[in-house]
């Protein structure tokens, strides 16, 4: 197993944060995940008009919005002239709030924002609306190209929890060995402008909160293996394994799983 390096994958937008392509690793089949279909980011409100036109450019048929009512709200996405996607989303709320907001109430240093997000990733497997946007999107990427397929882009607010559980899951329908699929969850960490990122989590957390330090908001806004790690071992303890939650909840049996390869990993 190769960990790859590739340092084109993040895309450097102006108000986008954490835009990047989650594909290029090296799959079991001996192929390997396909560049320039699948993109994940943050949220767009704060996309500027250089970057609509480059998102744009990027072909996307379909964008997968984890968010819920009241963020898409708050926050409405900008889209470009040529913007032409199927956008998905829940109708109603997939989560109270934001993760990363959710994780931040009472927390007191950055050990407990640490401990408070590892708890939301063992949970994040149990909320129904979760899991309801999580079946689209798979039901999404395995469509054929005259069935509508195609590029796409699955985001959350900080596009790092809800988004990093359905990629890091992806990962694993198609074979992407755990070393990799966690390095690209770790990506979060260095992708794009990361000051502007945490100064605009920061924002949203002190309106809320109040006076919180400068090192718990940036665990907040950031993710740590001990997330991905709390997450599959809830999943492994109510399931049984990745493949009977991903067969069982989501859907995604064998059947799928050749559709996604089918699409996704070249050979």
């Amino acid at each position: 197993m190769v960990v790859s390096a590739m340092s084109d994958r993040v895309l450097p937008f102006e108000g986008v944060h954490n835009f990047r392509d989650y594909g290029g690793y090296a799959a079991a089949s001996g192929g390997r995940v396909r560049r320039g279909v699948l993109y994940r980011s943050g949220q767009h409100v704060g996309a500027s008009d250089a970057d609509l036109a480059a998102i744009d450019q990027l072909g996307l048929r379909h964008v997968v919005d984890f968010r819920g009512a009241s963020e898409r709200t708050a926050s409405p996405c900008r889209r470009g002239e040529g913007f032409c996607a199927e956008v998905h989303v829940f109708d109603g709320e997939t989560a109270n709030l934001a993760p990363h907001l959710e994780a931040a109430d009472g927390v007191l240093d950055s050990e407990g924002a640490h401990r408070a997000m590892e708890r939301i990733y063992r949970n994040l497997p149990d909320r129904e609306p979760v899991l309801w946007v999580m079946r689209r999107y798979f039901d999404v990427l395995a469509l054929r190209p005259e069935e509508g397929g195609g590029a796409s882009l699955v985001h959350c607010l900080a596009g790092k929890d809800r988004t990093g559980m359905a990629v890091a899951l992806l990962h694993h329908a198609l074979g992407v060995h755990p070393d990799d699929a966690m390095e690209d969850f770790l990506l979060t960490n260095t992708a794009g402008n990361i000051d502007a990122r945490v100064a605009a989590g920061a924002d949203a957390v002190r309106a809320k909160y109040g006076a919180i330090d400068d090192d718990t908001i940036r665990v907040l806004m950031g993710v740590d293996e001990r997330y991905l790690h709390a997450m599959r071992e809830s999943v492994e303890s109510a399931h049984g394994s990745l493949d009977a939650f991903l067969e069982d909840v989501l859907g995604v049996g064998e059947a799928k799983r050749e559709a996604l390869r089918l699409h996704l990993v070249e050979t």
